[in-house]
């Protein structure tokens, strides 16, 4: 993933709508995922992991890459 790509977040329901953006930045980020590790916060056993800043309807968004998928300009 690159600084320009068009991207889509990964559904995570099928009744999710397709949201697509633009890679403006290219961050390191801790993240706490509580579906794997519960809801108590200890950022001290977290590793920082790529994220993308990403430009979706005038917002920036800061997402984990493992959440994104890149969209295909073939037409």
């Amino acid at each position: 993933m690159n600084i320009g790509d068009l991207v889509k977040l990964k559904s995570m329901s099928r009744r999710a709508p397709v949201r697509i953006g633009l890679v403006i930045d290219l961050v390191e980020k801790k993240c706490w995922r509580t579906d794997e590790r519960g809801t108590q916060v200890n950022w001290n056993i977290v590793e920082p992991e790529p994220h993308a800043v990403v430009a979706i309807n005038g917002n920036r968004l800061t997402i984990p890459i493992v959440d994104l998928e890149t969209v295909s300009e073939e037409r």
